[in-house]
């Protein structure tokens, strides 16, 4: 019997994670490959016409995770794989519609874009959240996106590169080459079975929330949700700006022109940071997984800093370096995508989803990524593209580690007393 649940547990474990990790990675293709594009001397309104085209994918992105606060935190299972595939046929026309409408018109069509893109991540997350083996299919789900967004840039620059396609064509081109992966893999994702008994005593069930559910979530944690949101922002901004502006920073950093280097160096991010998060799948206890969780968060600002620094010393390679700072970023930005939130929900027995408190942080992380391009737009204008990278990463380090030795002390003293009312409500029944 044990030997028979074990194998069960393995094939659930290699269906959902690869169903999940296929959809997600191919939704990258309908919004990541437009990046590798430069869009050289091209400016509108005195803005570099690349910064305004990522800021209007960004703006439709923002705002739909602030739609989906709402609708993925009262997304009922039945409805799941229709819209996911309504969303993403909305975001390949806008592609397509981005190639033939003339500069600068054309601008307004990437927000189209990453509308409807920016709730695909909380309709995937909804099918592996809540279970005994939500750690490994989060982390194996999140390394679809760091993974993805190397390799989807390298196929674009190879349909440039070799196919003759120009950099605005590219994009819709890249996205039609992924449309029926994307099928195929969101068809066998809705295959996974929903949570079993023992998924919910372990994680707590999970359901749809109400407008009183999230305003009464958010009032009891509002301290911890408010710092952690704010570490999150500015970790997104550095992270987003890492990756849609990977081209300049490799070609500024020595490696111009070399297809390769996008996806080697993220899948290598990505195979470090899948075993190292994966391993906190062996704690059973959720607080204490919780708290694991703040030490990652530790290790990735101080790697983000010390790779930093060394590099500015001239003591560490480039290629190396910016995998450090990758992995920095991501052993931080993976957790908050889903599984800290999902630990969390559990450790405090919360009614709800963690989908809702994903999509708070994401909301509020896609603003500020925004607000930091403008920000080196018109502030910072005469910096080069490496040194606002250099300044951010240690922005990020420095914050986010105080926050996160905050949030450790907050919560640990906010669990204790939640026990002891418990404890205290017990006894008096008893």
């Amino acid at each position: 019997m044990t030997f028979l649940k074990k194998r069960n547990d393995i094939a659930f474990i290699l269906h959902a994670s690869l169903a999940a990790f296929g959809t997600y990675f191919c939704m990258y293709a309908f919004r990541k490959p437009f990046t590798v594009g430069t869009f050289e001397d091209l400016t509108f309104l005195g803005v570099d016409y690349k910064i305004l085209l990522v800021i209007s994918q960004v703006l439709g992105y923002a705002l739909s995770k602030f739609l989906g606060i709402k609708f993925i935190s009262e997304l009922k299972s039945s409805k799941r794989l229709f819209y996911l595939f309504v969303l993403i046929l909305m975001a390949e026309a806008a592609l397509v519609f981005f190639a033939v409408v003339p500069k600068p018109y054309n601008i307004l069509l990437l927000f189209f874009n990453g509308l409807p893109l920016g709730m695909i991540w909380g309709i995937v997350f909804s099918f592996l959240e809540g279970r005994r083996f939500t750690d490994i299919l989060g982390v194996v789900l999140s390394s679809s996106f760091i993974v993805s967004s190397g390799v989807v840039k390298s196929v674009g620059l190879f349909v440039m590169n070799y196919w003759g396609i120009d950099e605005f064509l590219m994009p819709a081109i890249t996205g039609l080459l992924f449309i029926l992966p994307l099928l195929l893999f969101g068809w066998w994702l809705g295959k996974v079975p929903p949570p079993t008994e023992e998924d919910k005593q372990m994680r707590v069930e999970r359901i749809p929330m109400t407008k009183s559910d999230r305003k009464h979530l958010v009032k009891q944690y509002f301290f911890a949700l408010f710092i952690l949101v704010f570490f999150y922002t500015l970790l997104t901004a550095v992270r987003d700006f890492r990756d849609n502006f990977a081209r300049e920073l490799w070609d500024s950093v020595g490696f111009k022109g070399d297809v390769s280097v996008y996806s080697t160096s993220e899948i290598s991010i990505a195979v470090v940071v899948l075993v190292i998060i994966g391993l906190v799948f062996y704690i059973k206890n959720n607080l204490k997984a919780l708290f694991t969780y703040h030490l990652l968060l530790i290790l990735g600002t101080v790697v983000l800093a010390l790779s930093t620094l060394l590099f500015q010393l001239k003591l560490l390679n480039p290629f190396i370096w910016m995998v450090s700072t990758g992995f920095g970023l991501y052993i931080c930005y993976v957790p908050f995508n889903c599984l800290f939130f999902d630990r969390f929900i559990a450790a405090f027995r919360i009614r709800g989803n963690s989908g809702f408190l994903i999509y708070i942080a994401d909301a509020f992380g896609y603003a500020g990524s925004i607000l930091v391009l403008l920000y080196k737009n018109f502030g910072q204008a005469s910096l080069s593209w490496l040194n606002f990278f250099i300044y951010g990463t240690y922005i990020v380090a420095v914050i986010g580690t105080l926050i996160t030795v905050v949030s450790y002390f907050h919560l640990k003293k906010k669990h204790s007393v939640m026990n002891f009312e418990n404890n205290l409500i017990h006894g008096t029944k008893n």
